[in-house]
């Protein structure tokens, strides 16, 4: 399935990783938000739960061991051309994720990897998305405890 000019929205996941006030951003090292920072997240593959999407996706882009511990958000991604013409559309449902094991190490999709305290990421270049969701869900991303 092609991601640019999509006959159909496509369901994506990011995995909200979050230990002792900081969180984990990835570099994206392709369209859309090329070099920009976001959560580590990707498209759910035919046959897969959201949540086996979100675990798969951060072992690709991150080293890491997860499991799915709550939905945050969900969150419309649209991106228009320079003629206003529909580019992406995304619907993304983001998880908080608790790390189980592995290396962090960036991979696949990710240039780099790094943990940001959560008061200083919104002075990285983030994606429109992901800027928007913080907004949004600052409070309870401070709040946040593992159930």
């Amino acid at each position: 399935m092609k991601k640019e000019y999509p006959k159909h929205p496509m369901v994506g996941v990011g995995a909200i990783i979050i230990q002792n006030g900081k969180i984990l951003i990835v570099k994206r090292s392709s369209e859309p938000g090329k070099d920009k920072w976001s959560v580590p997240g990707g498209l759910v593959e035919l046959g897969e739960t959201v949540e086996q999407a979100v675990v798969r996706e951060v072992k690709e882009e991150c080293g890491l061991d997860v499991e799915v511990d709550r939905l945050i958000d969900v969150v419309d991604s649209m991106t228009f051309d320079e003629n206003g013409k529909l580019k992406y559309h995304f619907v993304i449902l983001d998880f908080f994720v608790k790390i189980k094991g592995g290396k962090l190490r960036p991979g696949d999709d990710a240039k780099e990897a790094i943990w940001v305290p959560l008061e200083e990421v919104e002075k990285y270049d983030l994606t429109k998305t992901f800027r928007d969701f913080l907004k949004r869900n600052m409070e309870k991303l401070r709040k946040y405890r593992p159930s």
